[in-house]
């Protein structure tokens, strides 16, 4: 039986070293491809990011009990990613062609926040790593936790700025499309 677990652990280990970095490599690959601009799913985007948004506040300030200042970091993380989001969404290449409006992230956006999420799971893993090898105190393990909350939140953050200004986009460019010259 420690065999059959010990190996379950190894396959996990093994395929969380393969699959997180290719999901890194994928999520950038979707967010700076060409995609065609549908209100309804921006809408959609919209209200997921700000639920996603409102419970991880909900959880920062329950985090906060034990983790000092997890709100204050989540808070400014998310606030810095609705403001980069919104760059983002001005960053962003818009067309339309035969009344089909399509727009393409910006790339070296998406590739920053890949770096974001890519950095702070290598930081993870030699937080980690670093205590289990010095045998440091459970206090010391718990380090970063906060900065981890703000990564995620920017994160968030950048979701629903990009989001609610590529729902400002489309309804701006339908109405510019759709008026009759005089």
């Amino acid at each position: 039986m420690p065999l059959l677990v010990l190996g379950l652990v190894g396959v996990f280990l093994v395929a969380a070293v393969v699959l997180v970095p290719l999901s890194v490599v994928q999520r950038y690959r979707v967010g700076s491809r060409r995609q065609r601009a549908r209100s309804w799913v921006a809408l959609l985007q919209v209200a997921v990011f700000t639920l996603s948004a409102g419970l991880l506040v909900v959880g920062a300030a329950i985090s906060s009990l034990w983790v000092p200042s997890a709100l204050l970091a989540a808070s400014g993380g998310l606030f810095g990613g609705v403001l980069v989001g919104a760059i983002g969404a001005a960053l962003s290449r818009w067309d339309h062609h035969d009344g089909v409006i399509a727009f393409t992230p910006n790339r070296w956006l998406a590739l920053s926040l890949a770096a974001v999420v890519a950095g702070r799971l290598a930081y993870g893993a030699w937080r980690v790593w670093a205590a289990w090898s010095t045998g440091a105190p459970a206090a010391w393990t718990g380090a970063g936790i906060a900065g981890s909350m703000a990564a995620g939140a920017l994160l968030v953050g950048y979701g629903l700025g990009f989001w609610v200004g590529v729902r400002w986009r489309i309804t701006r460019q339908r109405s510019l499309l759709t008026r009759t010259p005089r």
